[in-house]
């Protein structure tokens, strides 16, 4: 194996995920810091994880690292880097030790090489290597037992460990490893796919009261905020599209859509064309049944509780690169040069970037009444601590009531939409926006904002 090279790919790709990585938290990224600093690691379990959707392993461990590291966006940010180049080094390890004939073991490592560098610069893997949230750990979790399920052919006690890692980080797991038993049913593989369901069993029941707590809780969400299905994800064809396009070209958008829509739709037919060397050999195969099957699985899923996000099957990128580093030459070189210009795209260029709570929050004065809907307040208070901003934060329901505001008084309506608060354009000014987010005032009478 060229090390030299593989040292290149690895140190670039770190480089690379440091750009821009201090940009500002959003919701969810404040809303981790906002866990681990406020509750202790009893608590994530019993007080905070009930009304969260997640298994509470990522944030036992970020409560570990911050406990060392600190409270700042790189802190928090940089298991995500490291969890993110883990899989992309675990994909060449494990990959080019597969066994084969002598005279293709040149092919096999290159092989490994290549499926290492489309892993990690995808553009959306580099995207939620950034963020302090739990995909790019649970990727990481799936992606050795994956790697390591293809080079022994059997599922051994690491392997199985690490599934069982990954159903604490990430509920969405569950499809990949559904996946993986459903390939082994198929193939007859009888002893494999029923040390597969012990371990799924076992862990499913530990995790069982937590999870039954967490839907109950999800119902009453459901029932209370009057468009929370906007963002869980329905099965449709507009979501299932999504995981492809943004699998090609990451987290950014532009206008005029038609043109984005145009250079990501070609763009995207290019890339997975290379679905046509699934049958090329065992990993080919494997990846691409692991791929569609899991796809279909979240689809049909969605239908009962929506979860079809491109987000929650990022582990996908996996067995997708393992697919493209099977096409020719010429098409490998294209597809990584792509993902890299549509990775230096998102880090270069702002305006792609996550909501900028971290401006406004500096703009502010000091001495402000913010309204703010409750329940997505917390990237406003980690700054204003961290910016040591006085600001009163005030329900958002109030200015419905009441909305005549003092002098110091801003109105901040995010997230209103979901939940069924409606603010008239023609009776609010925008005074500022801070890339997603909105602040305004009201220009009429105190009858002027609507429900």
């Amino acid at each position: 194996m060229n090390k030299k090279l593989v040292l290149i790919i690895l140190t670039f790709a770190f480089l690379l995920r440091l750009l821009s990585l201090s940009q500002s938290l959003w919701l969810d990224e404040a809303i981790t810091a906002q866990v681990v600093k406020n509750y202790s690691f009893r608590e994530i379990i019993t007080k905070f994880s009930p009304f969260d959707f997640h298994p509470p392993l990522y944030y036992l461990f970020m409560k570990l690292w911050t406990s060392i590291f600190g409270y700042s966006e790189i802190a928090l940010r940089f298991p995500s880097i490291l969890f993110s180049l883990a899989t992309g080094y675990i994909i060449l390890h494990y990959l080019s030790q597969s066994s084969g004939h002598k005279d293709m073991r040149s092919h096999i490592i290159t092989s490994a090489i290549w499926a290492s560098a489309l892993f990690l610069f995808n553009p959306l893997i580099i995207y939620y290597s950034q963020e302090a949230r739990m995909y790019s750990m649970a990727t990481s979790f799936l992606t050795f037992s994956f790697v390591r399920f293809l080079k022994k052919k059997h599922l051994d006690f690491p392997s199985l460990f690490a599934f069982t890692l990954a159903l604490f980080t990430f509920y969405g797991s569950i499809f990949f490893i559904t996946s993986i038993f459903l390939y082994l049913i198929f193939k007859r593989k009888t002893k494999e796919a029923l040390k597969l369901i012990v371990i799924t069993t076992i862990s499913s029941l530990i995790l069982l009261p937590l999870l039954k707590t967490q839907l109950q809780n999800s119902k009453i969400l459901l029932e209370t905020v009057k468009n929370w299905s906007l963002v869980l994800g329905k099965a449709n064809i507009k979501n299932l599209l999504l995981v492809p396009i943004k699998f090609s070209v990451g987290r950014i958008s532009f206008y005029p859509k038609w043109l984005y829509y145009a250079i990501a739709g070609v763009w995207t037919v290019f890339v997975f064309s290379s679905f046509k060397n699934y049958n090329k050999n065992f990993k080919t195969k494997l990846s691409s049944f692991v791929f569609a099957t899991s796809l279909a699985l979240i689809f049909f899923a969605s239908f009962v509780k929506p979860m079809l996000q491109y987000f929650r099957v990022l582990y996908l990128i996996t067995p997708l690169s393992i697919i493209l580093a099977e096409s020719s030459e010429v098409k490998k070189r294209l597809i990584l040069t792509g993902f890299v210009i549509f990775s230096l795209i998102y880090l270069l260029i702002p305006a792609f970037h996550r909501e900028d709570w971290k401006s406004l929050v500096k703009d502010l004065r000091g001495g402000e009444r913010v309204y703010i809907i409750p329940q997505v307040k917390a990237p406003l208070e980690y700054y204003a601590e961290k910016f040591g901003k006085e600001i009163e934060i005030r329900p958002l329901q109030e200015t419905l009531q009441n909305p005549r505001l003092t002098k110091n008084s801003i109105i901040i309506p995010y997230a209103a939409e979901i939940f069924g608060i409606s603010f008239s354009s023609q009776k609010y000014q925008v005074l500022k926006t801070y890339r997603g987010i909105q602040i305004i005032i009201p220009t009429l009478s105190p009858s002027s904002n609507t429900q």
